[in-house]
Formats: structure tokens, C-alpha cells, sequence
């Protein structure tokens, strides 16, 4: 029998990839490879002979319902882990459509082919801004659901849809909604490796607002070392927050990267707001806690490794900031600096 990782070329999937393979399980990956799912990632399973021999890849798209049912029948798939998805925030606000298809109608035809083919377990990987802005408290996962963006939207109805499969249909699912995620292989448009590889180029970093906003941190392996938990001890139907415990404003994270890359604060440039921009995000993991499992990596640790990293394997981030992503990153953060030089940008 064989385990489903789809999006597992993207970067918090091909980390939980990985893991499951050392651990001596058989993989299949189903990726789109858009912008964001790179085979490098996974280069040094498919390059060993021990891992490569547990490792098989399909190209496509989980809203493809005759190839995820041929993949189900021909790889006799009894485990699903679902990280395929559209994810950042700033791209949906400027274009939600592909959100909805793959966050949404993408789980719909998993979900569908797992009842078929009688799947073991199916875990759901949603996000913590399925809640929106935690204002005060830190929220719980019986908490409601209030989200403020397209991104966040789409999430929250595949995280849904998701619980009526299990409430309807018994089809065993355990929903993860995981904290903002950090370390290697991430994709340069989020915050941390943006920030990185921009000062790394001594370009301007742009920081949304006052740079107030608060984010909760968890390192991509502790993230996947607790889906990896509750693959074996997590309760069907049930929701878990996943989180780091390491709240921080975007400003200090920002002079984290600064002081450690030893660049000039003046590359910080306050930019524009997000459009809707979530205040504060913060969860409740007692119910994880509770169930035996705590992150490892403290923030101060795993952001400085972050950065070498970055530091060290500027090929395979420099590859990626040209083409499509200098589009996007334009069309983002141009009109948002204040200086007229596009060196700094």
C-alpha cells in the first residue's frame, strides 16, 4: 500500500515527503509543478538509490478526477496527506479563481475518490487563517471560522467540506490547521525567504503597515513531524491546531533577517497595507499538547538556520526570482515603494 502526498513538490510537502520516506514508507506525489512546486526539492530522494526506490511522482491536478482515480486504483492508495493548494494570500486578492479551484473543487474530487476506494486515513491540511484575526485570545479549534481574504476563504471550505465527508459519509479524516511555517525550499513570495533573498541582493525589503501585524511561527519539519503524529494518534473528526508558540511582530522578524545578513536597517521600507490584512493570528495547541506531541525547534534556532541556508543555496532561489516571479513581484510591490530607484526594489 502506498501513501498520497499531493503538493508534494511544494515546500512544506516535499519536507513531510522526506520524513515519510526515512521512515521506509511508499510515496506517490501528485504535483501541478506551477510556480511554486519545484523538483528540487526533491532531487536528493530521487538521486539515492534507498529512497528512490519508495518514490513515485504524477504530474497533475488534484481537480482531476479520471487521473486521481487512476492513481487511487493502479497505486492502491490507502493514506491521503493534502497540501495541494493555492496559498498566498497576496496572489488571490489579485486573482481568487485557480483558490477556489484548487482549494475547493480540488478537495471535492479527493475526497470523492478516497470514499470510493475506501481509504484508511485522509488528512486535511488547512491553515490558521481559516479563524481571521485573533484580536485578544489565541483561538480554539471549536472556534468559529472568519475568514478575511480569498486565500483564506478557499481554505476554509476545503477544511469544511472536508468534516461533512467525515459527519456524512464516516470517511476517516483529521483536519490540521497549522501556524505560519518557516525554513528551507520555501518559495521566495513569502515573507521570511523574501525578506532574506531581497536583503541578500541589497534590495528593499517591503514591509506592510507599521509592520505590527503578529504571526505565530512553526518550522516546516515541526509542522510535519505533528501531521506525522497524528497520522498515528490523531482522532477521526477531529480538527487540530498546529502551532509554534513563537508569536512575533513582521517588524522584529524583519531585523532578525537585517542583523543577522548584517545589512543596513534602511533596506526595511514601510510599503502599502494588504488589502484586508489580518491583524494577529494565534492558536490554542492544548489540544495537541494534550494528545502527546510539542514543537522542537525554537524560533531563534531555526531562523538563523534559515537564513545560512538561504545564504548558502542562492542557485536555487535565483533561479526562481526572474520570469513569472518578477511579474508577480512587480505587479505586487512597485507601485507600493516610495523610491523611484529600481535597483532598491
Amino acid at each position: 500500500m502506498s501513501m498520497l502526498i499531493t503538493g508534494g513538490a511544494g515546500f512544506i510537502g516535499s519536507h513531510f515527503v522526506r520524513l515519510i520516506i526515512n521512515q521506509g514508507c511508499k510515496v506517490v506525489v501528485l504535483d501541478k509543478l506551477t510556480y511554486a512546486g519545484n523538483l528540487e526539492n526533491l532531487k536528493d530522494i530521487v538521486e539515492n538509490p534507498k529512497t528512490s526506490k519508495l518514490y513515485k511522482f504524477y504530474k497533475g491536478d488534484i481537480c482531476n478526477q479520471e487521473l486521481v482515480e487512476r492513481i487511487f486504483s493502479s497505486e492502491k492508495i490507502d493514506t491521503i496527506v493534502n497540501f495541494a493548494a493555492e496559498t498566498h494570500v497576496d496572489r488571490s486578492i489579485l486573482s481568487a479563481s485557480s483558490f477556489i479551484d484548487t482549494d475547493m473543487k480540488g478537495v471535492f474530487v479527493l475526497l470523492e475518490a478516497s470514499r470510493r476506494f475506501g481509504i484508511k486515513k485522509f488528512i486535511q491540511i488547512s491553515t490558521d487563517e481559516v479563524y481571521g484575526t485573533a484580536y485578544q485570545d489565541s483561538f480554539r479549534e471549536t472556534d468559529t471560522l472568519n475568514p478575511s481574504n480569498p486565500y483564506s476563504a478557499s481554505k476554509a471550505g476545503g477544511d469544511r467540506l472536508a468534516y461533512a465527508y467525515w459527519t456524512t459519509y464516516k470517511l476517516p479524516i483529521i483536519i490540521t490547521r497549522a501556524s505560519n511555517n518557516y525554513g528551507t525550499y520555501q518559495y521566495p513570495e513569502k515573507f521570511i525567504p523574501l525578506f532574506i533573498t531581497n536583503a541578500l541582493e541589497d534590495k528593499k525589503l517591503p514591509l506592510y503597515g507599521d509592520g505590527k501585524q503578529v504571526r505565530d511561527w512553526i518550522h516546516v519539519d515541526d509542522h510535519c513531524a505533528a501531521i506525522n503524529y497524528l497520522m498515528m494518534h490523531g482522532k477521526e473528526g477531529e480538527v487540530y491546531n498546529i502551532g509554534g508558540g513563537n508569536e512575533r511582530y513582521n517588524i522584529d522578524v524583519a531585523n532578525i533577517i537585517i542583523d543577522e545578513l548584517k545589512k543596513p536597517k534602511t533596506l526595511i521600507e514601510h510599503v502599502k497595507d494588504r488589502e484586508g490584512h489580518d491583524r494577529r493570528y494565534a492558536l490554542d495547541c492544548t489540544k495537541l499538547m494534550s494528545a502527546g506531541w510539542k514543537p522542537k525547534i525554537k524560533f531563534e534556532n531555526g531562523i538563523r538556520d534559515t537564513i545560512k541556508w538561504y545564504r548558502d543555496n542562492q542557485a536555487w532561489w535565483k533561479r526562481i526570482k526572474n520570469g513569472e516571479f518578477m511579474e508577480y513581484y512587480n505587479k505586487q510591490y512597485s507601485h507600493r515603494f516610495t523610491s523611484a530607484d529600481p535597483q532598491l526594489r
